[in-house]
């Protein structure tokens, strides 16, 4: 049986993505092991969890047996912070170590420096009487220790040591000793993993779990993290169950009333669309036209783009008489230029659902594979979606994927997509006339009843045009749809 850790005595850690992971925060009281290989942001965190204790007017103390004050002063100025309040206080053997003379030839140097470590520590503790501690780094403990067993029990006495005296401590390990870790997991009452994943290419990935709290319902799976100036920012993983409720679909026009009829009506606000088609087919561009009937609407917009610059955009829109500069002054339409190789996915997540709960009715993704690109693996980015569109749709907005077809037809893409979005617009090209023309169907309309014509397509300097019902079509499926010849008249009317 679990127990809600909202209705026990928390502490928070000073980082609302982790406490939200938590339940909360860490029960008061408890020792927690915070463990993660060197540069993995152990520091940081400890540091961020005792300055939340100083701004709520505890006592906090830093114990530290492999860094100086200094360095540790250093760290937080890094970020920002000033470490007043924060008692710090050092366990570091002394420079006179290296003199021949102390050199120990009888005893192991364990059997003489670990009970003065232990002392030195439960000295500190009883001086200051902290409410919050911070132990950093087991491994010097372990290495000192002269037997597996005297190292548990080591840690054991510690524990007992700090709940006796109502101190919620983190004891951090770099994983540099043996298998000492596995020791201090079965004692502590929690235990958080920090893990920093190399990339081939672009930033390192941190990703952080919690692999064990007693008594506590916490988010289970790897959630993503960034160390930035200020400290660390964690993006819990997205549950999509937890948003899940009825709620009832609007109906809003496209701005394009050839479009309207295609669609049985026009789009709904909770579904997401897929707009499929070959690159140059007009995908960006219709999803332009969407964004820009929203806009009209009043409705506040917000678009994130991986396959060109914020600026490049606007230009592009306002080639086309639309002008998007101004709604972006007035905070009507947020761009949010993305650049895979340095966001992780649970952070693209994140922003996304952000601009959602800050009222974006509309949200565009340009494109689909730009955010695949952001995966470590291909096969979760059929998960993170879905994750991401059943939150957004719960929360009533509108969603629009622009999907690039390479060299599989565009109906191939709608069909593995097909489960993911509640509705599908394909753009195809075609041969006409000795021309390449462009041409757009309805794949797939969840909502309700739709065409299943295809009607030519084209990019006009007035925006979007649809013309009238192509027929005489073959080849539809193979990829490569060819119009008849008797129909290329009709098509350079509809040009005309």
């Amino acid at each position: 049986m679990t127990v809600d850790v909202w209705a026990t005595d928390t502490v928070a850690s000073g980082i609302a993505g982790l406490d939200t992971i938590l339940q909360g925060g860490f029960v008061r009281d408890r020792l927690y092991l915070i463990e993660g290989a060197p540069g993995s942001g152990k520091t940081t965190l400890a540091l961020q969890f005792l300055l939340d204790g100083v701004r709520r007017g505890e006592s906090v103390l830093y114990i530290t047996l492999s860094e100086s004050a200094a360095e540790l002063r250093g760290s937080a100025a890094s970020h920002g912070w000033s470490l007043a309040g924060v008692d710090i206080h050092e366990v570091l053997p002394s420079e006179q170590i290296l003199q021949p003379e102390e050199q120990y030839s009888i005893f192991h140097p364990g059997d003489v420096e670990s009970r003065a470590t232990t002392d030195d520590i439960l000295a500190a503790v009883k001086r200051a009487r902290p409410r919050r501690v911070v132990l950093d780094s087991l491994s010097e403990l372990q290495l000192l220790a002269t037997s597996a067993l005297l190292y548990r029990r080591q840690v054991l006495a510690l524990k007992q040591f700090f709940a006796s005296r109502n101190c919620t401590t983190l004891l951090l390990d770099d994983k540099t000793g043996s298998d000492g870790d596995r020791q201090v997991r079965s004692v502590a009452h929690g235990v958080i993993a920090l893990e920093r994943i190399p990339s081939e290419y672009g930033g390192i990935r941190r990703q952080i779990e919690v692999i064990k709290l007693r008594g506590v319902a916490f988010a289970e799976g790897l959630h993503d993290y960034r160390i930035v100036t200020g400290g660390l920012v964690v993006y819990p993983r997205l549950v999509a169950a937890q948003t899940r409720q009825a709620r009832g679909y609007a109906r809003f026009s496209t701005g394009v009333p050839a479009l309207d009829d295609m669609l049985g009506g026009g789009l709904e606000q909770g579904t997401s669309t897929l707009v499929a088609g070959p690159s140059g087919s007009g995908k960006s561009s219709l999803a332009t036209q969407l964004v820009a009937a929203a806009l009209a609407r009043g409705e506040p917009v917000a678009m994130f783009i991986f396959d060109e610059s914020a600026g490049s955009f606007i230009h592009r829109a306002h080639g086309r008489n639309v002008d998007f500069a101004q709604a972006v002054e007035r905070g009507r339409l947020q761009l949010h230029q993305i650049d895979p190789a340095q966001m992780s996915p649970g952070e693209f997540t994140h922003s996304v659902c952000a601009a959602a709960d800050a009222g974006a009715r509309m949200i565009v993704v340009d494109s689909l594979q730009g955010f695949q690109r952001s995966m470590p693996s291909e096969k979760l980015l059929a998960t993170h979606l879905h994750e991401l569109l059943t939150y957004l749709n719960q929360s009533g907005v509108a969603t629009v994927l622009v999907g690039l077809q390479h060299t599989a037809p565009a109906e191939r893409m709608a069909v593995e997509s097909s489960f993911l979005a509640d509705n599908i617009i394909i753009l195809h090209y075609f041969e006409a006339g000795g021309a390449v023309c462009q041409a757009i169907s309805v794949y797939k309309k969840r909502g309700g009843e739709h065409q299943r014509t295809i009607r030519h397509f084209r990019i006009a300097a007035s925006g979007v045009e649809i013309g009238a019902v192509l027929t005489g079509f073959r080849g539809i499926l193979t990829g490569t749809p060819r119009l008849a010849d008797s129909e290329a008249p009709a098509l350079a009317t509809v040009d005309g």
